[in-house]
């Protein structure tokens, strides 16, 4: 398929691309008045991934085959806005992305689930514990701070997490998502490879990796998606929502919680992360992974997964 710009023929990126084959299955559900892509493999206990920023449920596909023999059923979502999911122009909210993780839940027949949530998807996950705790069996949190942590972080710490941040505050700027997808979603890999650790990122494997994750924002309107997200964070900073989110949030989590975090994550900054036990009143581990930037499920697989089935099976 193809689309016509300045006299030029531009092939047009729609949402098979996300839908690879594997030793999984692909379908559909239902969920908060939306309808989300899922990929799944193995029965028994749910355990729920969600990718972060600028990922897809790509994101953990080395996960699913393995968490599902070891007696897990295993689903990876393309959350709101991304990959083959519902690309709606609103709703991307932390009470509204939290309720599409719940409804989700629900809507795979489950009670509950073990949520897995990594960057922007590991702050869906501590939201959904926290508005959702009756869903949320157990909760394993890469590279994402608890939302406070993060919040008061941009505020007291200049220097570091608002710099860190500085991408994310460049997505405040109107239609900043055709800069996203310019030259084949180059800035896509910039951003994987300018976060991600040194051994990963020179590595075999993070070429094919960052390909896809630029093919998928390319899909039309993910790239707007993926960035209204971060718009909702920053503007409810002074907003009557974003006050109610602080004070819901403030409440113990009662979920119990691993957090696992890259030293040398330089968007999330380690610092920044630590302390969000803080806001836990269940049992919590705190992991810092050496030498691992903040994709620590690509980077370092095999721990990730033992820590997972560890936390899981606990």
């Amino acid at each position: 398929m193809t689309e016509q710009r300045g006299g030029r023929r531009k092939p047009v990126v729609d949402e098979s691309c996300v839908l690879v084959d594997g030793p999984w299955q692909h379908r559909f559900v239902g969920a908060n008045g939306s309808r989300f892509h899922v990929v799944e493999a193995g029965t028994g206990p749910l355990v729920l991934f969600l990718h972060g920023f600028p990922e897809f449920w790509w994101a953990w596909h080395e996960m699913l085959p393995a968490v599902a023999d070891a007696g897990f059923r295993a689903v990876a979502v393309d959350l709101r806005g991304y990959g083959a999911s519902d690309k709606p122009p609103r709703g991307y909210d932390g009470y509204t992305l939290a309720a599409d993780i719940a409804g989700l839940i629900r809507g795979l027949g489950e009670r509950t689930a073990t949520v897995v949530g990594t960057g922007s998807g590991g702050m869906i996950g501590w939201t959904t514990a926290a508005f959702h705790p009756k869903l949320v069996r157990r909760l394993v949190v890469l590279g994402a701070p608890h939302p406070l942590r993060l919040r008061a972080a941009l505020f007291s710490d200049p220097r570091g997490q608002f710099t860190a941040s500085t991408p994310m505050l460049k997505f405040q700027i109107p239609r900043y998502e055709h800069t996203l997808t310019r030259d084949n979603a180059a800035l896509v890999g910039e951003y994987l490879h300018r976060w991600g650790g040194q051994d990963w990122v020179s590595s075999t494997s993070f070429d094919s990796y960052a390909a896809r994750c630029r093919e998928a924002m390319q899909i039309p309107q993910a790239a707007f998606c993926a960035m209204e997200g971060y718009r909702w964070a920053f503007r409810s900073v002074l907003r009557l929502h974003g006050y109610r989110f602080v004070r819901l949030m403030q409440q113990p989590l009662i979920t119990p919680t691993l957090q696992l975090h890259g030293a040398i994550d330089e968007a999330s900054l380690p610092r920044t992360a630590q302390g969000s036990g803080r806001y836990v009143s269940a049992p919590y581990e705190w992991r810092l992974l050496d030498g691992v930037g903040h994709f620590p499920h690509v980077e370092a697989p095999d721990l990730v997964l033992g820590e997972i089935l560890r936390w899981t099976k606990s």
